[in-house]
């Protein structure tokens, strides 16, 4: 935030031509820092509930390094996804406490531990599923959910799915995660009272399409309820999954 408008909005407040609730809700919008190559939104935690979250593909060491850094600087929480191992590798040394998960892609800075709210269960087709479920698994888990991972029960042998059900249906969000043809967000759907969020993977032979074929079946479910992220987007998942979780949370405290 820009200090003369902070200066200016905190004079109001104090000259009782602004009350504390009105201050409130202008510095969920106010501005950015602003660096030669980005724009640093320190406020999004003001306005979403959670920090800026870093999306490392396409960017150098030295960006990701000086948009962590600021991020850091303001005592929150640090994520930052999509990071190939050599990326965090240059990166390590600069970022005191980052903790990398190479199956997730992704590493975390966690300087205030946060209180687990809701529950979430991320279920996934298959082994070669595994990326895309540990970056949903991860995200939520660092957004403050209480996650659990059951892997590899596709449909391909259904009974390893019912084997865990009853943990599985206790979950405040089911996130899906499954390519080839993407049936199994609609049989979890189907048994399940918990919103199901569907990650279609690019996991599959030819007409898979590179995931296209399991993001059409997902989206074109029978089973009612049914909300499709894109192909790959584990943190998009887990993101949904995290609001849902603090909004039950915070109405079941009213």
């Amino acid at each position: 935030m820009e200090r003369n408008r902070l200066r200016e909005l905190l004079e109001k407040v104090a000259g009782g031509k602004l009350d504390v609730s009105q201050a409130v809700e202008r510095l969920r919008i106010l501005p950015f820092e602003e660096l030669d190559f980005a724009k640093v939104d320190h406020h999004r935690s003001l306005r979403r509930g959670f920090p800026e979250v870093i999306f490392c593909e396409g960017k150098t060491a030295e960006q990701v390094e000086k948009i962590a850094l600021k991020i850091i600087g303001q005592g929150v929480n640090l994520l930052a996804t999509r990071c190939a191992p050599e990326l965090f590798a240059a990166l390590e040394k600069k970022l005191p406490g980052a903790v990398y998960h190479r199956d997730a892609a992704l590493f975390a800075v966690e300087q205030t531990r946060a209180e687990k709210v809701g529950k979430v269960a991320v279920v996934s087709g298959g082994t070669s599923d595994r990326s895309v479920s540990e970056e949903a698994a991860c995200t939520a888990d660092y957004l403050g959910c209480d996650t659990k991972r059951y892997y590899d029960v596709g449909v391909a042998g259904i009974h390893r799915l019912l084997s865990c059900w009853e943990e599985i249906r206790l979950a405040d969000v089911i996130v899906v995660v499954a390519g080839m043809e993407g049936a199994l967000a609609s049989v979890v759907a189907g048994m399940a009272e918990a919103p199901v969020i569907a990650v279609p993977t690019s996991i599959g032979y030819g007409a898979s399409f590179g995931g296209l074929a399991a993001l059409l079946a997902m989206l074109n479910s029978c089973a009612g309820g049914v909300t499709v992220v894109n192909i790959d987007n584990g943190f998009g998942a887990a993101y949904a999954a995290a609001v849902i979780c603090r909004k039950l949370h915070r109405s079941a405290g009213e």
